[in-house]
């Protein structure tokens, strides 16, 4: 039996370093993304973490085929302000250069917020701890944003007694990120006079291509696999079909993957 829970997810600082960017600067995801979730899960769970190199860690592991939803709060238009943080690695370990110090350029998230939801499988022992944990704000390890200095809180835990599959009988709006396999643009519905002109002052359409799993490319090596994803305020029209869209309450519908 599935149960449907959400909780509000926050930091007052987050990094979530692009694996591609390097000098001069550091960058990072703006959005939240599912890899980076079931790590923040794992920690409160009390799963391991990455320990040995080519081999896949214990949270990812245990949860990959868990269902996610991710729904941004606080922001701008689908953007959360960043800045760039200047330090020094000075252990030696980080740099040939003479004297072993390393100065790292590092942008990072302020104060992301999130609203995500776990589709829990409620026969399963592992669901049920995280259900546990995550209803009487508890975590085995300290979960953080991705760096160990920005630690995250939750607060506002809530569970959904019935979801529905949406049935494309009416123009819709997404409340959480989504994956596209089209142009979404094309399905953007109209609306007339002066709505249309409040609807096109107050619009706005974010993407973002973020990763939604590991995959193995060579021996031992692991990197991210990527989606598309869109977030939007925008109203859809019934042709514009997406994966495993669900009502989970009259003002909202969210896409679990």
């Amino acid at each position: 039996m599935k149960k449907l829970i959400s909780i509000d997810l926050y930091a007052e600082f987050g990094m979530l370093k692009k694996p591609d960017t390097n000098e001069p600067v550091y960058l990072t995801f703006n959005m939240l993304h599912k890899p980076a979730l079931l790590g923040i899960l794992g920690a409160i769970a009390g799963l391991k973490g990455f320990e040995k190199k080519g081999v896949l860690p214990e949270y990812y592991t245990q949860l990959q085929n868990l269902k996610v939803g991710i729904q941004p709060l606080n922001h701008e238009n689908g953007n959360y302000q960043k800045t760039t943080i200047t330090y020094n690695n000075t252990t030696g370990m980080a740099s040939k250069e003479t004297g072993g110090n390393l100065i790292v350029n590092e942008q990072t998230l302020v104060a992301p917020s999130f609203r995500c939801y776990f589709l829990l499988d409620i026969k399963n022992e592992l669901h049920q701890k995280i259900d546990h944990n995550l209803a009487n704000y508890q975590a085995e390890y300290l979960p953080y944003l991705g760096k160990n200095e920005f630690s995250v809180w939750w607060e506002n835990c809530q569970e959904y007694d019935e979801i529905k599959d949406f049935d494309y009988t009416s123009e819709y709006k997404i409340g959480s990120i989504f994956y596209k396999n089209e142009a979404v643009s094309n399905h953007i519905a109209v609306a007339l006079g002066r709505a249309m002109r409040k609807e096109l002052k107050n619009r706005f359409v974010y993407f973002e291509r973020l990763p939604v799993k590991y995959q193995e490319i060579a021996p031992k090596q692991f990197q991210y696999e990527y989606a598309d994803f869109v977030f939007t305020n925008a109203l859809f029209n019934m042709e514009l079909k997406i994966d495993n869209l669900k009502i989970v309450n009259i003002d909202t519908m969210i896409q679990l993957f």
